[in-house]
């Protein structure tokens, strides 16, 4: 056994699993080309389960010979790289197959010509879904693979809905279900798409619809008249009448439903919407054609009004271009103003110094009148107790009108104080504190002037 284990085996590098018991993987392979037998089963027993999907048999070569051992445990171990290929409802082979060699590193040249070898007919081959493929792949395997899976999903739907499969039959129906992917705006409007087809078919009139001809390369082409009287495939339904003799793309299980099953209806012309939501299906001539007219007015309006709102805004931009308004002159607007601002500080400085200089003065004044009046008073007591008396009395009554006219003096100099009162705060705090203090000054000269009232005895005795 160990002997047979290690004779060669020929395999492909990348090798298909189907989903089952370790039975049906060998009675596939063996249908596949891979001669496998019960001693097989029983090291597979022994091995471990074979992997559904697609196994990776890691060998440099796209087929070489590789041991059966080996070839048995990369069955139940090894895994490939897959590659995630999703082929969009309404696409054509041309896009795909090229996108399929981007993805899978394969060469393009040879996957078209492996295409157009098993292809049954231009388009319509290969379903339209999402596939996880193998990275290292060869063209033909792949190709192979993906026309197999295609057939296969084809031969389930036609035994459930028709309880047969003739495949030309069947590809009739995926052509006309082609022309409803590309004219449907969505899956809703697929069976109302299909009665105009069939009405159309009915009455012999030709397709006319710019979907056809966006098949193979010009999947993505905008149809115009040049394309319409240039192009003489059987794609060309304002030519030809019926249906193309191949599919003019990939299709979803819902457009064949709608090839199926038409709704029932008298519709023989649709007109896309101007909002493009959906479309107008009209019975006759005279109401596509007002369809198409309303649908030119449309167009119109949503113009002129794109008009008056580029108008509108290029007329705000150049309001806004001749405002002159340089960010330089700003600042030194800001500048001044800043200045202006400033200038009021120095304003109460001056203003500060200005009353300190009169509460000196103020000062100054009442301190020189304080001693002429004690020089005065000295020189009086020095003369005789008679004299002194009479002149005590006489000074008695001198002292009162002073003191009156002093007391008289203080409410000018208040009011010229007043008068020159500052705007601000501080300057009016500074004149209260020098008014404070002259007045401080002012009672202490009083008492100097105004000495203490003395007896007859005192006096005389002062004078001997």
């Amino acid at each position: 056994m160990l002997f047979y284990l290690t004779l060669p085996i020929e395999s492909k590098r990348v090798v298909f699993i189907p989903k089952g018991s370790t039975s049906n993987a060998i009675s596939y392979l063996n249908e596949n080309g891979y001669s496998l037998n019960l001693i097989d089963r029983i090291s597979l027993f022994f091995i471990g389960y074979t992997q559904s999907g697609w196994i990776d048999m890691e060998m440099k070569n796209e087929t070489t010979k590789i041991s059966k051992l080996d070839f048995l445990y990369k069955l139940t171990t090894s895994k490939a790289a897959l590659a995630k290929v999703v082929l969009i409802p309404g696409e054509t082979y041309y896009f795909f197959l090229n996108e399929l060699a981007t993805k899978l590193k394969l060469p393009k040249e040879e996957l078209f010509q492996e295409y157009y070898k098993l292809a049954y007919k231009k388009d319509g081959n290969i379903i339209s879904q999402t596939y996880n493929l193998p990275v290292g792949m060869n063209p033909k395997d792949l190709i192979t693979y993906l026309f197999q899976y295609t057939d296969d999903e084809y031969k389930k739907y036609s035994m459930k809905i028709l309880g047969k499969y003739v495949k030309e039959e069947w590809y009739k129906y995926i052509t006309i279900a082609s022309v409803i992917q590309k004219e449907s705006g969505s899956k809703e409007e697929m069976m109302q798409v299909s009665s105009v087809v069939y009405n159309r078919l009915c009455k012999k009139m030709r397709l006319q619809m710019d979907g056809t001809l966006n098949y193979g390369p010009y999947s993505h082409q905008k149809v115009t008249p040049t394309m319409i009287a240039n192009d003489e495939s059987t794609y060309n339904t304002y030519k030809f009448s019926g249906i193309p003799s191949d599919p003019v793309c990939a299709v979803e299980f819902e457009a064949i439903k709608a090839a199926l099953f038409p709704a029932k209806s008298s519709y023989l012309f649709f007109m896309k919407k101007a909002d493009g939501s959906g479309h107008s299906f009209a019975k006759d001539f005279e109401n596509h054609k007002a369809n198409i007219e309303n649908v030119i007015e449309v167009k119109k309006k949503v113009e002129t009004t794109s008009i008056r709102e580029i108008k509108q805004e290029k007329s705000e931009v150049s309001k806004e271009i001749q405002k002159p308004t340089p960010p330089i002159i700003q600042v030194k607007k800001e500048t001044k103003a800043e200045a202006k601002k400033e200038t009021p500080n120095n304003n109460t400085k001056s203003e500060q110094k200005d009353t300190k200089k009169q509460t000196n003065k103020t000062q100054n004044k009442h301190q020189e009148n304080s001693n002429k009046s004690s020089k005065e008073t000295t020189k009086r007591v020095d003369k005789t107790a008679e004299k002194i008396q009479k002149q005590h009395t006489s000074k008695d009554e001198k002292t009162k009108p002073e003191i009156k006219k002093e007391e008289k003096s203080k409410p000018t100099k208040e009011k010229q104080a007043t008068k020159e009162k500052p705007k601000n705060k501080e300057k009016n705090n500074n004149i209260e504190k020098s008014t404070k203090e002259s007045n401080k000054l002012h009672k202490e000269t009083k008492k100097e002037q105004t000495p203490k009232e003395k007896s007859p005895k005192e006096i005389w005795k002062s004078v001997q």
